[in-house]
C-alpha cells in the first residue's frame, strides 16, 4: 500500500504544472459546472411546470369566480323584484284607460326596475311581462302574448321546472326585427305573494354578454376558455366570441386528443340549481409554457457560458502567473550552477512562488556576499557601530530635555513663590509632578490608587484652568485601592468628560469617578454633568470604538477599549450612557480574579 501510494505521488509529481492546470479546470472547475447546470435546468423545468399550472388553476378560479358574480348578481335583483309587493299591486291592477295607467307609471313604475340597473353594470335591461291587458307594453313593461310564448327565451323557461332559469338563446332586435343577436338572461316567474296571482307575470334580466367575453378574453395569455351550458354548447368563447351565427343552434363542444394532452380541465361554474350543467372548459396555452422553457434554458445556458468563460480566463491568468515565474527561477537557478548570481528582477508576488523568488534571491545575494564581498562586510558592521553610537547620543540627548524642562519650571516655581502666587505656584507643583509621574512609569499595570493620584494632579490643573466652573468628586472605595490596572486606562476618559462634557455648560461642571468592587468585579464609573450626546452620535461612537479603524474620532476612548481587549481579551464590560442636557456616563468593569492584588503601595507627591 505504501509502495503504490508513494509511485501514485511520484505520477502526479511527473506531470507538467499546465497540465495540471488543465486537469484541475476540467476536473474541478468546468464538469462541476455542467453537472450544476444540468440539475438546476431540470429543477427549474420543475418549477415552472409547476408554477405555469398555479397560474392556470388561478386563471380558470378567476374567470369562473367573475361569470358566476355576473350571474349571482342578476339572480339577486330577479329576488329582490319578485318580493317587491308594490310592484305585485300596481302589475295586479285593472287600469281603466292608458292615462290612467301612465299616471301611475310615473309615480310608481318608471324608475322601479331601472334603478337597479347602476349599482349592476352587468345587466344590460330588465323586463316584466304579464297577461294583464290594461297595461300599455313599453319601456321595461311588456304583454305576456302569443309572439312572447312563441320565443325561444320563453320555451326554455317553460321546458324548465327550476324556478330560476338560466338561459342563452337569440331574439330579434329591438330595431330590426329581421335581425337577432345574442342573449343571455336570468328568467324567473313573479309569484312570490299568492293573494297577488290573477295575472301571470314573468320576469327577465338580461346580462351583458361582454362582460363576460371580457373575462374570458382577460385569461387568454393562460387559457382558451369556453363557456358551456348544459347541453354542451358553446355560448361564449374567446376563439369565436358571443356573436357568432346560431342560425342552426350553437355549436357542440367535442374533446380531441390534442386537448387532452395540453390537460384540459373542466369546473362547474356554481352549485346553484339555475347554474346546473353550466361549466367552464380551459384549454392551456401550450406556447406558454414552452416559452417559459425556452426563456429559462436560454438563461441557463448564457448562465453557464459566462461562468465558463470566467473561469477560463481566471485560471488562464493563474497560470500564467505561476509559470513565467518558475521559468524564471529555473533559468536563475541554472545560472548559479555557472557561477552567475543574478537578481531574479520581476514582480515576485506575495505567494509561495514569490517567496521562493524572494529566498532565492536572498540565498543569491548572500552567496555573493560571502565569496566575493568580505571587505565590503566589515565596512557594513563598522556602519552598524556608527549606528548605535549615534542612538546612543540621541537617546542622552533625550533625556536632556526632560531635565531641562523641569529646571524651567523650577525656576518658575522660585519666581511665584517670591511673587506670592499661590495658584501658580500649586498647578506648577501639580504639573511638575505630572510629568515626572508619566517619566518615572515604567510598568504597565499600576495600582488604581496610583492612577487616582495622577488624576488628582491632572485635575487640579484642570481646575486652575476653569475655576469656579468645574469640580470634581472621588468616590472610591477601600478595597478597589489595592488591584492594578493598565496605567493611564481612567485619565483619558477623565480628559473626555472634561474637555467635551462641561466646556458648554453654563453653569457648574461636575465630573465624579467612582470605584467599586461588586459580585467580584472591579467596577469604574466615570461621569459628568456636561451636554451629553445626541443617540445617533452616541451609537456612532460605540461603533468607532468598537470598530478595527483607527481614524476618526473617540481616539482616546478607542485606545482605553483597545488595551482593555489587550489585556483582559473580551472579559471587560465597557459602556457608555448618555442623554442630551444631562451629561454622560463612561463605564467599564473587570472581573478582579484577572487583576494583579499589591497590598503595599508607593505614594509618590
Amino acid at each position: 500500500m505504501r509502495r503504490w501510494r508513494f509511485r501514485g505521488k511520484i505520477k502526479i509529481n511527473d506531470i507538467p504544472l499546465n497540465t495540471k492546470f488543465l486537469l484541475i479546470y476540467l476536473i474541478g472547475v468546468l464538469l462541476p459546472i455542467l453537472v450544476i447546470n444540468l440539475l438546476f435546468m431540470g429543477r427549474m423545468t420543475d418549477f415552472i411546470k409547476e408554477r405555469e399550472e398555479q397560474n392556470l388553476e388561478i386563471s380558470m378560479e378567476r374567470a369562473r369566480k367573475d361569470i358566476l358574480d355576473f350571474i349571482d348578481g342578476g339572480v339577486a335583483v330577479s329576488h329582490a323584484l319578485n318580493t317587491d309587493k308594490t310592484l305585485y299591486e300596481k302589475m295586479e291592477k285593472t287600469y281603466a284607460d292608458p292615462l290612467d295607467f301612465y299616471e301611475t307609471f310615473d309615480e310608481q313604475l318608471r324608475n322601479r326596475v331601472t334603478s337597479y340597473i347602476p349599482v349592476n353594470n352587468q345587466i344590460l335591461r330588465i323586463g316584466i311581462y304579464t297577461t294583464n291587458p290594461t297595461i300599455v307594453p313599453g319601456g321595461n313593461y311588456h304583454l305576456l302574448d302569443d309572439e312572447v310564448k312563441d320565443s325561444d327565451w320563453y320555451q326554455i323557461w317553460e321546458d324548465s321546472s327550476d324556478p330560476v332559469v338560466v338561459a342563452a338563446y337569440r331574439a330579434a332586435q329591438a330595431i330590426n326585427r329581421s335581425d337577432t343577436e345574442p342573449y343571455f338572461s336570468v328568467i324567473e316567474k313573479m309569484d312570490y305573494y299568492d293573494s297577488y296571482n290573477t295575472f301571470d307575470k314573468l320576469l327577465r334580466i338580461d346580462i351583458d354578454l361582454s362582460k363576460i367575453y371580457d373575462a374570458i378574453v382577460r385569461e387568454q395569455d393562460y387559457l382558451d376558455l369556453y363557456l358551456v351550458n348544459g347541453n354542451d354548447e358553446i355560448i361564449v368563447s374567446a376563439n369565436s366570441g358571443y356573436r357568432q351565427d346560431t342560425s342552426t343552434g350553437y355549436p357542440k363542444f367535442e374533446w380531441s386528443a390534442g386537448d387532452k394532452e395540453k390537460g384540459m380541465e373542466s369546473v362547474a361554474i356554481g352549485n346553484a340549481r339555475y347554474v346546473k350543467g353550466w361549466r367552464l372548459i380551459g384549454i392551456p396555452q401550450g406556447t406558454r409554457v414552452s416559452k417559459s422553457m425556452f426563456e429559462m434554458r436560454l438563461f441557463v445556458g448564457m448562465l453557464a457560458a459566462t461562468i465558463t468563460l470566467f473561469t477560463s480566463i481566471f485560471i488562464y491568468v493563474m497560470l500564467r502567473s505561476y509559470h513565467y515565474r518558475v521559468k524564471r527561477l529555473s533559468r536563475h537557478m541554472q545560472k548559479v550552477t555557472n557561477e552567475k548570481f543574478d537578481l531574479i528582477n520581476i514582480d515576485e508576488g506575495r505567494d509561495e512562488v514569490g517567496g521562493l523568488i524572494r529566498n532565492f534571491n536572498m540565498m543569491t545575494a548572500r552567496i555573493n556576499a560571502l565569496i566575493n564581498n568580505v571587505y565590503k562586510l566589515e565596512i557594513q558592521q563598522k556602519s552598524l557601530e556608527a549606528e548605535r553610537v549615534r542612538a546612543e547620543l540621541n537617546f542622552l540627548q533625550s533625556q536632556m530635555n526632560p531635565h531641562f524642562l523641569f529646571n524651567t519650571l523650577n525656576a518658575i516655581l522660585v519666581v511665584c513663590t517670591k511673587n506670592n502666587y499661590s495658584d501658580v505656584t500649586d498647578i506648577i507643583k501639580n504639573l511638575s509632578r505630572l510629568l515626572r509621574r508619566l517619566l518615572r512609569w515604567k510598568e504597565d499595570l499600576v495600582t488604581l490608587e496610583e492612577e487616582i493620584l495622577f488624576i488628582d494632579m491632572y485635575l487640579k490643573i484642570e481646575k486652575f484652568r476653569f475655576r469656579d466652573k468645574f469640580e470634581y468628586i472621588f468616590d472610591i472605595e477601600e478595597e478597589a485601592l489595592h488591584y492594578k490596572i493598565p496605567k493611564m486606562s481612567i485619565q483619558p476618559l477623565v480628559e473626555n468628560a472634561c474637555k467635551h462634557g462641561i466646556q458648554a455648560v453654563q453653569g457648574t461642571g461636575l465630573v465624579t469617578v467612582k470605584a467599586r468592587v461588586v459580585d467580584g468585579r472591579l467596577c469604574i464609573v466615570i461621569s459628568d454633568n456636561g451636554k451629553g450626546i445626541e443617540p445617533e452620535q452616541l451609537r456612532e461612537m460605540l461603533l468607532s470604538v468598537r470598530s478595527e479603524n483607527t481614524s476618526g474620532t473617540s481616539i482616546g476612548i478607542r485606545n482605553v477599549y483597545r488595551r482593555f481587549e489587550l489585556y483582559y481579551n473580551d472579559q471587560v464590560r465597557f459602556n457608555i450612557n448618555s442623554k442630551p442636557g444631562q451629561g454622560t456616563e463612561v463605564s467599564f468593569e473587570i472581573p478582579v480574579k484577572l487583576l494583579e492584588h499589591h497590598e503595599e503601595m508607593d505614594r509618590e507627591g
